[in-house]
């Protein structure tokens, strides 16, 4: 079953090494901790059939807003993973992951859902997803029909300007509840006490103005600015506005940081703290200025808390062209950066290393999963993953994971390249 020899180093040992830039026996590898480096659901069926001969299987979507599928212990000794990851109690629609029952995508692909994964569908045959699974609340997301992910759907009430009230944007932020720090507990003393694995936390309420979130797809009547194009816009003309937010969530966020920090100790080594986007394929859509005076001011607070209470290193996902932000982001405090988008503007690999690899740890960059792995051939693939690999992983602070998640249109024959680079590049055979 599994494709990898025991190394020198167990999995938590190699990922401690990396994230303080040190050497290490081998890259260490993320498939599927946290929902920026997971698989998609009919990739993980596809990979399960190949190493578990698992040809009925049907894959729990862990992550339905994207519809990721499960990364279980089995798969993940096959994939030769070094991090495994605790999501929240809830979902992205406000659902708990139990009571699995079967679902079957537009394409085809027999899968489980959370008992409360309740859709309806619309006059095209597009699902639409509610949110906690109450049918009587609108939609909040969609998945066309011939789609493989949802969508949010916006739920923006009119807006005016002397009836714009901070608190609206406020109201999904608050203290972290009895029953979620317990989820965090028992899972994190399962994984530290009876696995060897590295430990990645995603606590909610951390990142600030994460467009992901903005619609609330969990919530069932969101209030407040929740347009992506309003929201974009007020980055520029309502920052008054959103420093009363942010003031609001930030102070929310400590309080939550010192609970789960008093519960979980230094079992954790990741935390996942932001996931806001700041960058597009051709460069940044904000400047270092909005950055520095409207998002790092609250960023560094949270990443600052973190260091003074935990051993805990600070994961942040940005996708597209930032490097004229990097060092911003690193005054932050952001210890680790994912998902590293090579291809996009400036974002070169070897200036990346140059630059900023003794501030950063590359969480990511390993394959081009716009273009490369979806598209091309199976040695194309190989050589862009040991070529990363080379390059990041020269002197530690690289974990190998693919350029955001792995897609529906994978083909297996490329993931299998890219697992035998990352195998032959320490070594193994």
């Amino acid at each position: 079953m599994t494709i990898w020899k025991k190394a020198m180093m167990t999995s938590r040992q190699r990922l401690t090494a990396t994230l303080n830039h040190k050497p290490v026996d081998r890259v260490c590898v993320d498939f599927g901790a946290g929902g920026q480096t997971g698989i998609s659901a009919q990739v993980v069926s596809r990979l399960r059939k190949h190493f578990l001969g698992d040809a009925t299987y049907r894959v729990k979507i862990t992550e339905p807003y994207q519809m990721l599928g499960e990364v279980d212990e089995s798969l993940r000794q096959a994939l030769g993973c070094d991090v495994i990851g605790i999501d929240p109690l809830y979902n992205m629609f406000g659902v708990v992951n139990k009571d699995w029952k079967r679902f079957d995508t537009p394409n085809g692909t027999s899968v489980l859902v959370p008992g409360d994964f309740n859709y309806t569908l619309n006059a095209n045959g597009d699902i639409l997803m509610h949110p906690h699974g109450d049918i009587s609340a609108p939609p909040s997301a969609i998945m066309p029909r011939n789609g493989f992910y949802f969508d949010a759907i916006e739920r923006q009430e009119p807006i005016r300007e002397e009836d714009l009230n901070p608190v609206d944007n406020c109201e999904e932020f608050g203290q972290i509840s009895d029953a979620e720090i317990q989820h965090y507990v028992d899972n994190v003393n399962d994984f530290y006490e009876n696995t060897e694995y590295g430990i990645y936390v995603t606590l909610g309420g951390l990142a600030f103005g994460d467009i992901a979130l903005v619609p609330g797809p969990w919530m069932k009547h969101p209030r407040g600015i929740r347009s992506v194009s309003e929201w974009y816009m007020s980055l520029a003309s309502r920052q008054v506005y959103l420093h009363k937010v942010f003031e609001t969530q930030c102070e929310f966020a400590l309080q939550n940081i010192d609970r789960a920090a008093a519960a979980l100790g230094d079992k954790v080594q990741v935390v996942f703290v932001s996931g806001t986007d700041f960058g597009t394929q051709r460069g940044p859509f904000i400047s270092p200025k909005t950055f520095r005076e409207l998002f790092k001011p609250y960023q560094k607070r949270i990443n600052d808390h973190i260091h003074e209470k935990t051993t805990w290193k600070t994961f942040m996902h940005c996708c597209g062209g930032i490097v004229p932000l990097l060092p911003d982001i690193i005054e932050a405090g952001f210890d680790i950066l994912n998902p590293v988008q090579c291809s996009a503007e400036g974002m070169d690999p070897h200036l990346l290393k140059r630059e900023f690899g003794r501030d950063l740890v590359f969480w990511g960059g390993g394959v081009d999963t716009q273009k490369t792995l979806p598209f091309g051939s199976p040695d194309e693939v190989y050589h862009q993953v040991r070529e990363r690999i080379d390059i990041f992983n020269e002197g530690g602070g690289f974990v190998f994971a693919a350029i955001h998640n792995i897609q529906s249109n994978t083909p297996v024959e490329n993931v299998l390249a890219m697992l035998r680079a990352i195998k032959d590049s320490h070594g193994q055979s």
